[in-house]
Formats: C-alpha cells, sequence, structure tokens
C-alpha cells in the first residue's frame, strides 16, 4: 500500500502567501519561500503552489515564485493558475514544478489533457476540481471558484482520468478556509468514483480531520490556514494519523 500524503498549499498573489474564506477575503500570510523551507524542514511530503490571481488576471502562474520556491525545497511541487495551453506546462515545468494543475482551461478544453497526456505523461497532470453540492450533485467551479460551469464535477473527473489526468486536487469551496473539517462525503464519492489519487482540499481544523480525509479515500490531505497560522505542525498531523493506523512517510 502506498503511503498517504501531507500536503502544504501556498495560495500566491501577489508574490506572497495569501489565504481566505471560501475563495474570497484574501489575507496576507507571508513569503512563500520562507514558509516552503519550513514546511520542508518540518517534514512535509508534497507542495502545492496555487496563483489564485493567475486566471482572473489572463496570465500563467507566476514563473519567478515557482522558481525561488523551486530552488529551495526538497519535496515535489504541484503549480496551479492561469495555465492556458501546453507552452504554459513546460513553462512551469521548466521554471522547477514537478506537477502542473489545470482547471478552467481543461474545462473549456477537454483534449487538452490528452494532448498534455501525451506530451509529458499522466505523472505530472494534476486536475483541480473546485467544487460544491447542490441539490445532491456536485456542481463543478472555475476561475477560483467565481464561475458556475454547469455540469456535474464528478462526471467530468471521470473524463478527465479518461483523457489522462494523472491525480485529482479535489476542493471543496464550501469548506475552504473555514476550519470546519473536510466534507468527508465529497472525498469518499471521488475516491470511489476514481482510479487515479485525489488529493483532498478545504476545511482542515485539527489532526483527526487529515486522518479522517485519509480514510474516507484520498491519497493526500491538503492544509493551509492550520499550518500558516501555527495551529497545527506536519509533525503533529503525522503522528496522529500513525495512531489511527494510516501508512505515513517519516518526518
Amino acid at each position: 500500500m502506498l503511503a498517504k500524503r501531507i500536503v502544504a498549499c501556498l495560495d500566491i498573489s501577489n508574490g506572497r502567501v495569501v489565504k481566505g474564506l471560501r475563495f474570497e477575503n484574501l489575507r496576507d500570510m507571508g513569503d512563500p519561500v520562507e514558509r516552503a523551507r519550513r514546511y520542508c524542514e518540518e517534514g512535509i511530503d508534497e507542495l502545492v503552489m496555487l496563483d489564485v490571481s493567475a486566471t482572473l488576471q489572463g496570465r500563467i502562474a507566476s514563473l519567478e515564485t515557482v522558481y525561488r520556491i523551486s530552488r529551495n525545497i526538497d519535496v515535489p511541487l504541484i503549480v496551479g493558475g492561469g495555465v492556458r495551453d501546453e507552452a504554459d506546462v513546460l513553462r512551469l515545468l521548466d521554471a522547477g514544478a514537478d506537477k502542473v494543475a489545470v482547471n478552467t482551461t481543461a474545462v473549456n478544453d477537454p483534449l487538452c489533457l490528452q494532448r498534455l497526456y501525451e506530451r509529458y505523461g499522466s505523472q505530472c497532470i494534476v486536475l483541480s476540481v473546485d467544487a460544491r453540492e447542490v441539490e445532491g450533485q456536485y456542481e463543478l467551479a472555475t476561475h477560483s471558484a467565481t464561475v458556475r460551469v454547469g455540469r456535474n464535477a464528478l462526471d467530468w473527473a471521470r473524463e478527465a482520468q479518461d483523457l489522462g489526468a494523472g491525480e485529482v486536487l479535489l476542493t471543496s469551496i464550501e469548506r475552504d478556509g473555514t476550519q470546519a473539517g473536510y466534507d468527508l462525503k465529497l472525498i469518499s464519492d471521488f475516491s470511489r468514483a476514481l482510479t487515479i489519487p485525489v488529493v483532498a482540499s478545504g476545511g482542515a481544523v485539527d489532526a483527526d480531520s487529515f486522518a479522517k480525509a485519509l480514510i474516507a479515500g484520498a491519497d493526500g490531505a491538503l492544509g493551509a490556514s492550520v499550518f500558516h497560522n501555527g495551529a497545527l505542525t506536519i509533525p503533529a498531523v503525522k503522528r496522529h494519523c500513525k495512531q489511527r493506523g494510516l501508512e505515513i512517510r517519516p518526518c
């Protein structure tokens, strides 16, 4: 059995780490390189950098920030934000990303996932899914969760998997930044429906919330605010997950 992953997320805007509530009211949380270094020293398994203003501003994620972070860490780096085509993926990989997350572009042009798979392989293509439950269905959103797409997010994830996506970064829009616990039903439904790994995001509150997300089926559980504000440390999360019987990488 593959070990479960504890993941830290750096939401970036104008070169700074930010965090808000349900993608809104962003506040400054520090320098991305400083935080990336610290999380690596604590034993994080993977880092996610999401340039949250890139798509809205019609640009690719900051290559300079990707470069600065990647040169200061020794764990895989997933980068997302404003990816428009295969050339943007190459730019991010060249800047130091190990995996690239795509969302809006893939929704608008699903076959781009097949082209990316054929060019780079599924191992570095991550589908970012922002979803909320509406009348018993999972609704898909794009543009940093500001645009409702009008299609079923779970059906879309299945289609993306078939087209070549190698992993899903699944964010609960309603839980993002709330520290109210992960949406375990969302995680379970996606994990059971897909054969590719699912990384759960949105709602981390304490060490047990990470364990619950992993037990629900996620291959990785992502935290942001709880790490940024010092409420939790990565070693504490990992110790608790091990106590719950989960296979976790050592710090």
